[in-house]
């Protein structure tokens, strides 16, 4: 799997004047859209459109400090339709734009090319399983909030806060099936996962029965489910999991991700500051 995806950023390189389509770059890592962009944001820490732009604009700079073309060459070179665009997007990334860099031949920012390769650690093991289930749905309240990668995420503490115990109990009283009680549900995410884009969060229970009217309501065809067991420091521990099953996990496995809510079990500590969870990752088998 890493070398394929090797090969896919190989093809980047080598079209950074072009657009570039993720279908392609999934079609040469044999796998699909929506997992390759995934996978590429857990590897890589970035969005893929967020690397492919640095890249873009760090070639783009060396021949700015060059001096061999002109700035709107450069600019209908690396797909900017006017150097004004062009302009923008430079100083984005380099903090001042390439008139001024190529006049005071200025100190850019490099975007270096990224590969892919495992480091076998072995410092732990991963506690997974493999589930199928039928059809069913996610029945709580939604909100649209911010994603944060590390640390609380308030909007969602607020968000919860907001619901109150009572209306907490008696959502509760509707689960009928694992994972048992409230959960945090994630769905509808940018494809890009960039920190501060937004999602889809309900708190909420995984249950067969259709929301009461006050309540919402999310329908989750049947599947498989990647089930991984996690114990820490809460939220890090958690955060952490979701990196690694995608850093460690699938490029070990015979499984990609599939489009649908990513489902997190959670009992806390008295204290809080501990918890015990179960992070479920919708998945389906890749091609031998």
């Amino acid at each position: 799997m890493l070398d394929r995806l090797n090969e896919a950023l190989e093809h980047i390189e080598a079209h950074l004047g072009e657009p570039i389509e993720v279908t392609e770059l999934a079609r040469i890592a044999t796998t699909s859209e929506y997992h390759f962009r995934r996978m590429f944001s857990a590897l890589a820490g970035m969005p893929l459109s967020e690397y492919v732009r640095r890249r873009r604009l760090t070639v783009a700079g060396a021949e700015v400090l060059a001096g061999d073309r002109s700035l709107l060459d450069i600019a209908v070179r690396y797909g900017y339709g006017s150097g004004e665009a062009f302009a923008r997007a430079f100083r984005a990334v380099h903090g001042v734009g390439p008139g001024d860099a190529r006049r005071a031949g200025a100190a850019l920012r490099s975007q270096q090319r990224i590969s892919f390769r495992l480091v076998v650690e072995g410092r732990s093991t991963m506690r997974y399983r493999i589930v199928q289930k039928e059809e069913f749905r996610i029945v709580g309240k939604k909100a649209r909030v911010p994603l944060v990668h590390e640390g609380p995420n308030h909007a969602i503490a607020e968000f919860v806060r907001g619901i109150g115990k009572e209306s907490t109990a008696r959502i509760a009283a509707l689960s009928d099936q694992e994972p048992k009680g409230i959960v945090a549900v994630s769905d509808d995410l940018d494809p890009s996962r960039a920190e501060g884009t937004e999602l889809d969060y309900y708190h909420g229970v995984v249950t067969s029965a259709a929301a009461p009217d006050d309540l919402d309501e999310l329908l989750v065809p049947a599947g498989a489910w990647a089930v991984f067991e996690n114990s820490g420091p809460f939220p890090q521990s958690l955060q952490y999991l979701w990196r690694d099953v995608f850093t460690q996990w699938f490029p070990s496995n015979p499984y990609r991700s599939r489009p649908g809510p990513e489902i997190l079990s959670v009992t806390l500590t008295p204290d809080g500051a501990e918890a015990d969870a179960e992070l479920w990752i919708p998945v389906e088998r890749t091609e031998a």
